[in-house]
């Protein structure tokens, strides 16, 4: 590929906006997205031990995350933890069976994924013409 870092940033750039964002909008308010999580989260098996730290760590994991995308540092390990914070938020959503969430989740999952294989597949390619 010609220009792959110009790509790449496009291709990233949705999803890294999409995690900066969620985290962002929740970290002025983190008592109450705390308070609405533990609600959420009533009739889930997860204990409340775990879910309340879950909840302020969440939106400063978001956060970190969609910086560490928006400015391509350690990009493989970025997606890798991406992707595993959604499966995370997944098995989450399905304790308390709210599947439209899981859409949502399962979107971005697939969007990290793609850009996991992308950066993979052409990072190689780019070296090697370079």
């Amino acid at each position: 590929m010609k220009d792959f870092k110009t790509a790449f940033f496009f291709l990233r750039l949705p999803v890294a906006v999409s995690l900066l964002g969620h985290g962002l909008v929740r970290l002025p308010k983190l008592q109450t997205f705390s308070e609405w999580m533990l609600t959420t989260m009533e009739k889930s098996a997860i204990p409340a031990a775990l879910i309340v730290p879950f909840s302020y760590i969440l939106p400063i994991a978001e956060a970190i995350l969609g910086i560490l995308l928006l400015i391509n540092f350690k990009t493989k390990y970025t997606l890798c933890a991406s992707l595993a914070l959604m499966s995370i938020l997944i098995f989450g959503s399905c304790s308390i069976e709210n599947w439209s969430a899981i859409e949502a989740q399962l979107l971005h999952s697939f969007y990290l994924f793609g850009l996991f294989w992308f950066y993979e597949k052409f990072k190689t390619e780019n070296q090697t013409s370079n």
